[in-house]
């Protein structure tokens, strides 16, 4: 269901007066925003960050899910805001009718303080490419 949305349930409000039959419930939903999910109808919206190896050589990572964590193959050369899916891993359709996908946004995360070693290393890659 989504943040505004109304149920209702006949027969299930308060009776009557003078012992007429129950009136129906409504309710609505309010729902509250999760920080690490973001929905976007039937599918959730999620992030990722990776390092540059990660992203140059490829891995498999651990990505939150509604059901838990599972892993995501990451395949060499990928670009930051590349978008993966997990098929079937967001919200449940209207009426039992499958569910939705989860999209992990990538971020590659470029280190800012490196040491000597480390742009001497990166200096040698670049010569590489």
């Amino acid at each position: 269901i989504n943040n505004g949305e109304s149920i209702k349930l006949t027969g299930e409000g308060e009776v009557g007066e003078k012992g007429t039959s129950a009136g129906d419930l409504y309710i609505t939903f309010r729902i509250r925003p999760e920080k690490e999910f973001k929905r976007e109808g039937d599918d959730i919206l999620t992030r990722a960050e990776i390092n540059i190896v990660q992203a140059a050589l490829g891995d498999k990572i651990d990505v939150a899910t509604l059901d838990g964590k599972v892993k995501l193959k990451i395949p060499a050369g990928t670009e930051s805001g590349q978008v993966f899916k997990l098929a079937g891993k967001g919200v449940d359709k209207l009426h039992g009718r499958g569910r939705g996908d989860q999209l992990v946004e990538v971020e590659v995360k470029v280190p800012k303080n490196l040491t000597r070693k480390g742009k001497r290393l990166l200096e040698e890659l670049s010569n590489e490419l």
